[in-house]
């Protein structure tokens, strides 16, 4: 039986495991790297550690699950979407790459806007506005602000597509990672030529667009020797991580949907059709399913909000946790439960990294308000968890209100694997959520699609049927939900009371 590698590139890590046909897993890996934020703002990675982390893991993964070379028949790749590596005409990386949470452009997306005449003549052209995290405008900001680096860039890859750049030598993408650039014409699925016009970029930066699941280059003689692979073997397109993960969860059919508390939080709905927000609240992207849709809600800092709280407060759980052998986040979810549900009036925006869905905007920043003398630790670590499941309602109240179908939402990332959260979930969003036996996420999706692009299966959702399953489901408790749905605007107009000063806030943390 055949094997598949899935191969993801993130933020903290690269992660690549090993799939048999049926869909069991062999073995996994991750190595991790750095992340630079040279001036505040900024998050950049040396695409080199990426390459390394790529071979490192993809060798442990042979090694731990006793793997032939020779049983390997496809490679899909998926990584953090939207980050930008700049390459010269020898193929050297010229600058390290910025990355998708990287604010530095905000003026660029102005221009952007400016350039076609407004947001909405914007979202008629790439179905998306200019948000800080895209693609476009870190190239148009390395033009303004690094000229002779701009000079120098004969190509621009998205993070999976320089990995699969040193793997095949191909220059390539796939649709559904290109649908973040805002350079692709996400109904046809190709360029927007218009666009790359009116912005004066030469469409010879782009790699070539594929269907995620197509064979877009084979394992070369001198990336196979460095993996430990026979050359010759096929790579797919892949998928950006949110289209990968919602892959490797089975969103590939109207109704069901997921939503993904990880560092960030995604809220994905599978589409039939090109549907986008007039407003440009959520994204509009091509799926990793051939000639399908998505559109999805972003929330930068949803699990990342418990993080943050957890190395800054956090070091009695961690402390801890480290002689019970278990993670701190079971003591502080443990400690959350003690709180009542809405923390008793107290409120925590989490927009650490400010925010995407619904507000698009760079300079919001995170507080806690309601805090009294009756609030204690407890209900500080709830409303931590509270505010980041309200930003992620308020990615599904839009794609309700878009019309679209949901049935099912099936809930993964950190957020999931509690049970705590889990029920805090299903209560905020006012509806039942599940699990299923895949946690892998984007690795797991491009090892389907990898499968499907070199014929195991005929199509993406028949990969699916046959290797996913729900596996549990946790209901709404009737109290609580109301309990929820009463605090719920009062979380909404916060943000509204609060959006004048934060360009203040940013202003006088750079004084």
């Amino acid at each position: 039986m055949s094997i598949f590698l899935g191969i993801d590139v993130g933020t903290s890590g690269t992660k690549t495991l090993a799939m048999r046909e049926d869909g069991a897993i062999l073995a996994k890996a991750t190595v991790e790297y750095p992340l630079y934020t040279p001036h505040p703002g900024w998050s950049e990675q040396d695409p080199e550690d990426w390459w390394k982390a790529t071979v490192q893991s993809v060798q442990a993964v042979l090694s731990k699950g006793g793997i032939k070379p020779g049983d390997v028949a496809g490679i899909g790749l998926s990584g953090q979407m939207h980050g930008s590596v700049f390459l010269d005409e020898s193929d050297e990386v010229i600058r390290p790459a910025l990355l998708w949470n990287d604010q530095r452009t905000q003026d660029e997306c102005d221009d952007i806007e400016s350039a076609v005449g407004g947001r909405a003549n914007l979202i008629e052209l790439v179905s998306n506005p200019a948000l800080t995290g895209f693609t476009a405008p870190k190239i148009l900001w390395l033009r303004k602000n690094e000229p002779q680096n701009f000079e120098r860039t004969r190509k621009v890859l998205l993070p999976k597509d320089y990995v699969r750049f040193r793997l095949t030598g191909e220059y390539a993408t796939e649709v559904s990672d290109a649908s973040g650039t805002l350079l692709l014409d996400v109904k046809n699925r190709v360029w927007c030529d218009p666009l790359l016009e009116k912005l004066q970029l030469d469409k010879s930066l782009l790699p070539e667009v594929h269907e995620s699941e197509v064979v877009s280059g084979k394992l070369s003689e001198i990336a196979a020797k460095a993996l430990g692979l026979p050359a010759g073997v096929a790579v797919v397109g892949g998928g950006g991580d949110q289209a990968a993960g919602a892959v490797g969860n089975g969103i590939v059919k109207d109704g069901v949907i997921s939503a993904t508390m990880g560092t960030s939080g995604v809220v994905f709905a599978h589409s039939e059709e090109v549907q986008t927000d007039p407003s440009g609240r959520v994204h509009t992207f091509c799926h990793a399913v051939s000639g399908k849709w998505h559109v999805m809600g972003v929330v930068l800092s949803a699990g990342g909000s418990l993080q943050w709280y957890r190395n800054q407060f956090g070091e009695m759980e961690s402390a801890i946790a480290a002689g019970m052998d278990t993670e701190a986040y079971e003591l502080l979810t443990a400690a959350a439960a003690k709180a009542p549900a809405g923390s008793e009036g107290l409120f925590f925006l989490p927009y650490l990294t400010g925010e995407r869905t619904p507000h698009c905007d760079p300079y919001a920043r995170a507080a806690w308000i309601g805090l009294s003398l009756r609030h204690g630790r407890a209900h500080m670590i709830r409303s931590v968890m509270e505010g980041a499941t309200y930003a992620m309602r308020d990615c599904l109240e839009i794609i309700k209100g878009m019309s679209i179908p949901i049935s099912e939402i099936r809930v993964s990332g950190g957020g999931a694997r509690s049970g705590f959260w889990r029920q805090l979930q299903a209560d905020i969003y006012g509806q039942d959520v599940c699990v299923t036996n895949s946690d892998e996420g984007p690795a797991y999706g491009v090892a389907l699609l990898a499968a499907t692009g070199t014929g195991a299966y005929s199509h993406i959702a028949e990969a699916c049927e046959a290797t996913i399953d729900v596996t549990g489901t946790t209901s709404t408790d009737a109290a609580t939900k109301a309990a929820y749905n009463k605090a719920y605007p009062s979380y909404g107009k916060l943000y509204e009371s609060l959006k004048g000063d934060f360009p203040t806030l940013c202003g006088l943390a750079k004084a």
